[in-house]
Parts: structure tokens; C-alpha cells; sequence
């Protein structure tokens, strides 16, 4: 758990928050402007037009503030796609479906959209209201099946939502 929370803390650290809706936007634009660097990411065009305005797609009292400090001071941004990062934040939906079990694909999608980027020493945090063993059963197969050698210091973590 140290090392976890030394990697997190370390200024030179990129971090990239796949998701930048009522949890990875927060998330985002916090660290952003407590001075680390934060890649965001979203599949909305018009999302991440708005947050590389400084301006916030959602209503939340504040996030506005919070995303403008961010994305002016250089430290926060958002595309399309993913970069290589340190730390990648997956904070996707996960909606009940008409049966009442979790829809786990956007988990999935944005598990593949960073495993072209994940490399040894990289944490995964799966921030995001899932089943328990979904970090296992998904992020972590996911990340094995696209060629990420899990046994060779890539760390995979569950948070729930705290922002």
C-alpha cells in the first residue's frame, strides 16, 4: 500500500482519468489544480471541447471553479484518446440494465482503450460503483488478454468513489 500511495503523490507522475463525467471530472480537475499533470478523457467530442474551455459539460456546484483553475494553469486536459501515463483513473459508468445486473461494458471499452498504454510500473485504479471482482475479473483479465504482464509490477486497485 505504501508504494501505491508514493507513486500516487509524486509530482512527476502523469495521470490520465478515462472518464470525465460526476466522478472523473471532479477527480480530474482536483488534482489538476493541486499541481499535477492529468490527461482526461471522454467519448463526447462536445465534453471535451467544453473542458478544454475551462467550462463544465455537468452541474455541480464549484466544478466549474475547480475545471477553469485546471485547465489554465496547463496542468489538466481532455482528448479523445488516451496517453501514456503513471496512473490511469477508470471512472466510467456502470448503469443497471432492465435485468438489474450491471452493465460493465464501458469498463471494458475504457480497459481496452488504455491497455495499448500500460507498461511496467503503471497503476490502474477502477474508480467506479462495480461489482466485487470486477477489478480482478475484468480490468485486470482485460489488461492480461491485451498483453499487459500483470506479474511484472503493473498495479490494478479498486477505489470506490470518494471525490
Amino acid at each position: 500500500m505504501n508504494y501505491i500511495w508514493r507513486k500516487v503523490c509524486r509530482d512527476t507522475t502523469k495521470r490520465c482519468v478515462i472518464g470525465l463525467g460526476y466522478i472523473g471530472l471532479p477527480t480530474a480537475s482536483l488534482l489538476g489544480t493541486k499541481g499535477y499533470k492529468v490527461h482526461g478523457v471522454d467519448t463526447s467530442k462536445h465534453v471535451v471541447d467544453t473542458i478544454n474551455k475551462g467550462k463544465i459539460h455537468i452541474v455541480e456546484p464549484e466544478l466549474d471553479i475547480l475545471v477553469k483553475s485546471a485547465v489554465q494553469s496547463g496542468n489538466f486536459s481532455a482528448s479523445l484518446e488516451p496517453k501514456k501515463a503513471d496512473i490511469f483513473i477508470i471512472a466510467v459508468p456502470t448503469p443497471l440494465k432492465s435485468d438489474h445486473q450491471p452493465d460493465l461494458s464501458h469498463v471494458e471499452a475504457a480497459t481496452k482503450m488504455i491497455a495499448p498504454h500500460v507498461r511496467r510500473g503503471n497503476l490502474v485504479i477502477l474508480e467506479s460503483t462495480s461489482p466485487v471482482g470486477t477489478t480482478e475479473e475484468v480490468v485486470a483479465a482485460i489488461l492480461k488478454e491485451n498483453g499487459c504482464d500483470l506479474d511484472k509490477d503493473i498495479y490494478v486497485a479498486h477505489c470506490p468513489e470518494r471525490v
